[in-house]
């Protein structure tokens, strides 16, 4: 029961406080552990830096890339794990109330409710001002893709495109891993979730070293994602927008990602807004094909970024009722 109470002053002092500024946010650590690890493990294995090793035309030991990757995600995310785990216990020790005052505290700071409205919305404000450089330059923190191109539907398609996917795991699928073993497992998850973000991308520098990290995101994210595109639906609903799109654009569009995930959320927002998401885009100067998601119905305006927002704050509010449904659920069976 005392999870339950923590998940919800956590998730309240998420939606009042954000991301607290002028903190070294845990996540930052996670960050720098990872970088630190992956350096190491170039030297382990090359005996110098991925730069030298591209520089030089060294071959590449696929299989060492590969093995190092297993063994960067274990340590980073057990090492997350236990460490938190292992601090939240020694907080009991002191006291029971602080232990509950603290993981409160961390499981504030691992979602990230209001920090991703309050980002993309900036990009918002910018598009309404109808300074299209700067909006490109605010979207340019939130997604991958090139920016410098993009006109003003496609600034807002991909603000859009940030919102619905970061509300499955950046609020839903963290939530849920909290519910299932508190603070511990949600900083866990976290911690997969930057590595997937550092390393998972197949560049030239990570397409063997991220393989283990890049899959086990897609497994920690595999039931997640379906949850939240449920309670997208159900959001949709009570903000009535097209609900029927929502379930019609989920059952064609759902997979239509180089991801297996990315798109659970995307289908439900475009379906919900009538609009057309995904599509190619260019990285790093390079054309990446992908299939759109929705239909053409309008153009992605700048108010839809706001009308995503709206989706990701029912939805938080609703998987909040389940996970702490679940919890209970837990805590009666065991």
């Amino acid at each position: 029961m005392e999870l339950i109470c923590a998940t919800v002053l956590g998730f309240i002092l998420d939606l009042i406080f954000g991301d607290p500024h002028g903190l070294v946010h845990p996540v930052q650590i996670i960050g720098w552990v990872i970088d630190k690890l992956k350096k190491g493990l170039w030297h382990l294995i090359y005996g110098c830096s991925f730069k030298e090793v591209r520089d030089k035309h060294k071959d590449r030991k696929e299989k060492a890339e590969r093995a190092g990757g297993f063994i960067l995600t274990f340590l980073v995310v057990g090492g997350t794990f236990f460490i938190t785990a292992g601090i939240l216990y020694l907080a009991g020790k002191v006291h029971p109330l602080f232990r509950f005052c603290l993981e409160t505290f961390f499981i504030y700071q691992i979602l990230a409710t209001k920090s991703l409205k309050r980002e993309s919305m900036k990009v918002y404000k910018k598009l309404r001002e109808g300074d299209l450089a700067a909006a490109r330059k605010e979207v340019s923190y939130l997604v991958g893709r090139d920016t410098e191109c993009l006109n003003a539907g496609e600034v807002a398609k991909a603000d859009v495109e940030t919102i619905a996917e970061n509300t499955a795991d950046g609020v839903i699928a963290p939530m849920v891993f909290i519910a299932l073993g508190g603070a511990p497992l949600g900083f866990a998850y976290k911690a997969v979730n930057t590595l997937d973000s550092m390393v998972g991308y197949k560049n030239e520098e990570c397409r063997y070293l991220g393989f283990a990290c890049a899959k086990l995101d897609d497994i920690c994210n595999f039931i997640p994602s379906r949850l939240a595109a449920v309670m997208m639906i159900l959001a949709s609903f009570f903000l009535r927008f097209d609900v029927k799109g929502a379930v019609r654009i989920f059952k064609r569009d759902r997979l239509a990602h180089l991801s297996p995930n990315s798109a659970q959320t995307e289908a439900v927002a475009a379906g919900a807004l009538d609009i057309q998401l995904g599509g190619t885009h260019s990285y790093f100067g390079k054309p990446v094909e992908k299939p759109t998601i929705g239909d053409d119905i309008r153009p992605v305006e700048y108010e839809d970024i706001k009308k995503t927002n709206q989706l990701l704050y029912v939805s938080a509010f609703l998987s909040l009722l389940f996970c702490c449904g679940m919890t209970f659920l837990l805590y009666v069976i065991l």
